[in-house]
């Protein structure tokens, strides 16, 4: 690698999971319906589809503070996805996640969420990480909040949970 190449983004490890940036090339898998011995078996979901479909108008978000495949270690199988919508917005970013049918209840979507949250929280024009979640989703209100994330506004299907460093949360 020359001295002008830039790194690539580092993983983002946890216990279980290995959280890494997306390429292009699964991407275009995604979209193109082409499937990979390393996906679980229902890998993607639609969300990931959603998402492999706007890289190209964001490619930012193949960046180190973008979305990331979730990888179960002990298989090796891209078991869901999760990811930042950089940039943020007056230092706060927003946070999304997915995990396919058949990891769901074991904790997965909690532990990384929580490890990427943090991860954002290391840039440094970022203060806070939020995350919106529809009511009727009350598994989803659990994953942010075993995370580490707290009701930070109510709407009337909607709430907004967040993270944040107290001394740079300005909101």
């Amino acid at each position: 690698m020359s001295s002008s190449a830039s790194p690539l983004p580092a993983d983002v490890i946890t216990e279980r999971l290995l959280l890494r940036p997306w390429t292009r090339s699964e991407a275009d898998a995604v979209l193109d319906g082409i499937r990979s011995p390393y996906w679980a078996d229902d890998f993607p979901a639609e969300g990931d589809r959603v998402i492999a479909g706007l890289f190209e108008q964001h490619p930012d978000w193949l960046g180190p503070y973008g979305h990331r495949l979730v990888i179960e270690r002990d298989s090796g199988l891209v078991v869901g996805s999760i990811g930042l919508f950089w940039p943020p917005s007056e230092g706060v970013l927003e946070i999304g996640y997915g995990m396919v049918t058949s990891r769901r209840g074991r904790g997965y979507a909690s532990e990384a969420t929580r490890a990427l949250a943090d991860f954002a929280l290391t840039a440094p024009e970022v203060h806070a990480v939020n995350a919106d979640v529809e009511l009727s989703n009350p598994a989803s209100v659990r994953v942010l909040e075993k995370a580490g994330f707290h009701r930070w506004a109510t709407g009337e299907s909607l709430a907004t949970f967040r993270i944040a460093i107290p001394e740079r949360d300005r909101h």
